[in-house]
């Protein structure tokens, strides 16, 4: 299924590339890397140097990378993301885009 960005916060997001570009905590900021895991308030983020770093979902933007195999598109999308829009849990929120098709 093709990601979308009107849909991306619906889908599973382990595996995307992500950079934190806002946060209420200031050393969490420009935190790049790969999603290893995610919470119903948490992204874990592996760095470039190996570290798992843990970042809230909430008062964070995150700016994902959508590869073009994923998107549809010729090439790779970036995608602002307000980390409020995904605060729950990961298996409820990629539930809800069966709700959206079926509208």
């Amino acid at each position: 299924m093709e990601i979308t960005p009107y849909k991306l916060v619906f889908h599973e997001l382990i595996g995307l590339k992500v950079k934190v570009v806002e946060a209420n905590n200031p050393t969490l900021n420009k935190i790049y890397g790969k999603v290893v895991d995610e919470t119903r308030n948490m992204i874990i983020i592996q760095t470039e140097e190996g570290t798992d770093k843990k970042v809230q979902k909430n008062g964070t933007s995150f700016v994902f990378q959508i590869p073009a195999h994923l998107s549809g598109e010729h090439s790779q999308r970036y995608v602002k993301v307000n980390g409020n829009l995904l605060l729950s849990q990961p298996e409820n929120r990629t539930k809800n885009i069966r709700k959206i098709h079926m509208r």
